[in-house]
């Protein structure tokens, strides 16, 4: 079975062919590829809504073209088309979910929508090390921090989330703040290299709040509050300070936090998903911290981190395989720009 996925929740691009066997074994990734849209939303310091959903319209068929092309399968071969229904900009989805179902019927094969977030907790059985359930998911996704309970696919319970700013929020605003551009929490992981993380004692809210609950906009303050501290003329170095001790903050709630799900559920298999998932440094303390407590964590591979169409066709293919989902071929659509993971 070849499932093509497409991806468009918020600024890339993302259009895949996974293939997979009916009822069981782990999809192959036939092919990828993704389009960024960072070049254009830099100017404005952040996402356009209106321009991410022309640029969807404008990349999407042409990733299609090229994946197929790279896959080696023609149009025809196709068996299911997947979409993401949600969560994420309301215009950006609905281009994808367009595309997708006039595709779907263009060709008289079913199409599915999928939840954005269960694509990124899934990605990692697209790695070299594929984990096995049940784990704790630590999903960090742009606007989404949460520690999940996944016992299998469609099994998920919620053991706590973010109640303001998500991590990659923290992250992207404290870059703006120091004047770092789009996208933000990658210039401040680079410029974090050069500084040293103990210069600034920031606040890790919620860290011994006795729940698995996160918050971050009170760290987003202290950063502010630092800058107008040392004032107009700040130097490269105290800024690298700032951003590495700002970096240490979050990893340290983020890591902690994950460990005490482990110790509250008592599962051994810890997945990290998402676009802060990449970070170096989170994965430095988690991988120490796992390896004190003989837990085996695993991470999608680097290119998959960010949003992209694998993640989509991947987790439409494990659904199907389970009889937990059907495409069908109902081209009508809908959108769910906010859509609870446990609830999907």
């Amino acid at each position: 079975m070849n499932i093509l996925g497409v991806e468009s929740s918020c600024d890339e691009t993302g259009v895949a062919l996974v293939r997979c066997a009916d009822t069981a074994g782990v999809p192959e990734l036939r092919a990828h590829a993704l389009h960024s849209q960072i070049d254009m939303h830099q100017a404005y310091g952040g996402v356009v809504p209106e321009l991410a959903s022309r640029d969807h319209i404008r990349r999407v068929l042409p990733l299609t073209r090229m994946v197929l092309a790279e896959a080696g399968v023609p149009l025809d071969e196709i068996d299911v088309v997947a979409f993401t229904q949600g969560p994420g900009l309301a215009g950006a989805l609905l281009v994808g979910a367009g595309v997708a179902c006039a595709l779907g019927a263009a060709l008289g094969k079913p199409v599915m929508g999928v939840h954005h977030l269960e694509g990124h907790l899934l990605s990692p059985f697209l790695s070299k090390d594929p984990p096995e359930f049940p784990f704790v998911a630590l999903l960090v996704s742009g606007g989404h921090t949460q520690l999940m309970r996944v016992d299998d696919v469609g099994e998920y319970e919620l053991l706590g989330e973010t109640i303001d700013d998500a991590a990659g929020e923290a992250f992207d605003k404290s870059a703006k703040l120091m004047g770092l551009g789009y996208p933000g929490g990658p210039a401040l992981a680079r410029l974090a290299e050069f500084g040293d993380a103990a210069t600034f004692d920031l606040p890790r809210p919620l860290l011994h709040s006795g729940n698995l609950d996160f918050s971050f906009a009170g760290l987003k303050t202290a950063v502010r509050t630092q800058l107008m501290k040392m004032g107009t003329n700040v130097c490269e170095q105290d800024k690298a300070n700032l951003a590495a001790s700002t970096q240490e903050a979050i990893a340290e709630v983020l890591a902690r936090k994950s460990v005490a799900a482990l110790k509250e559920t008592g599962l051994k298999r810890l997945v990290v998903a998402g676009g802060v998932g990449a970070n170096s440094r989170l994965r430095e303390m988690l991988n120490a911290e796992c390896m004190r407590r003989q837990v085996r964590v695993h991470y999608p591979e680097l290119s998959l981190c960010t949003d992209n169409g694998a993640m989509i066709a991947l987790a439409a293919a494990m659904r199907l395989q389970r009889g937990i989902a059907k495409a069908n071929k109902c081209y009508t659509f809908n959108v769910r720009p906010r859509w609870p993971l446990h609830a999907a």
